[in-house]
């Protein structure tokens, strides 16, 4: 098996600048966020990246929001891996399953948050309808990020350890609903290539890891690959 390696020092060294550059020039994309497609009413639930609370998604939760969905953060604070979920996700399952009363919840992930998504879906597929994951190195090893030792010590996991390594495989494999990966070949935190796999469908931006989520191009690929999936059920819309 091909060594894939983590992205080039200038592209980590670029990360803080063009994160800020991005927020810098966010204006200049509303007409292109207000032109992407309204939703159907859904619920979304969105989970955060290594370390990063609810906070970091309001600008994302924000504009699904406006664009018609029901959307939830994640309510479990920090992301700490399983110290914030279980080591089977059972906290997070069960999040999930409490906003799925009127249908399976559509999961949008942010790097971890991606994984995590991936590992609910396959645990309890009838909880969720759909995964998009954004920048989530979910199909490659650990090392081809520049985060794997900052994961070891938030999370208290090795990404050697026989357990987390079987874990990733599972995750990694085909899921039992539509799945979308949102991916930058110029993140310089985690490879591309390994935040996306060729069983999945797969949208390409030009973005930094940092605040991918604010990312205007990202916000309206969201939008846009939500409006074109088939409604969650019957029943759950005419609930609404």
């Amino acid at each position: 098996m091909a060594v894939i390696p983590p992205p080039s020092k200038a592209l980590w060294a670029a990360e803080l600048p063009r994160a800020l550059w991005m927020g810098a020039t966010w204006w200049r994309h509303r007409a292109d966020l207000a032109a992407a497609p309204r939703g159907d009413g859904r619920t979304v639930m969105i989970l955060p990246g290594l370390f990063n609370s609810d906070a970091s998604s309001i600008v994302l939760r924000r504009y699904l929001t406006a664009k018609g969905y029901r959307v939830h953060g994640w309510g479990l604070g920090r992301n700490r891996g399983v110290r914030s979920v279980g080591p089977q996700a059972e906290q997070l399952i069960a999040r999930v399953g409490s906003l799925a009363v009127q249908g399976p919840v559509t999961l949008i992930g942010i790097s971890l948050g991606g994984i995590m998504a991936r590992m609910v879906a396959q645990a309890r597929p009838d909880l969720v309808a759909g995964v998009i994951t954004i920048s989530s190195p979910y199909a490659g090893p650990p090392r081809a990020t520049n985060v794997w030792r900052v994961f070891e010590r938030l999370t208290g996991e090795s990404v050697d350890d026989p357990t987390v390594i079987a874990r990733s495989a599972a995750i990694a494999g085909p899921l039992p609903c539509p799945a979308v990966a949102i991916w930058s070949r110029s993140d310089g935190l985690v490879a591309g290539t390994i935040c996306r796999d060729e069983a999945t469908p797969a949208v390409e931006v030009r973005s930094s890891h940092l605040w991918v989520q604010h990312r205007p191009q990202v916000l309206a690929a969201v939008a846009t690959i939500l409006a074109g999936w088939p409604p969650v059920s019957d029943q759950s819309l005419a609930a609404r």
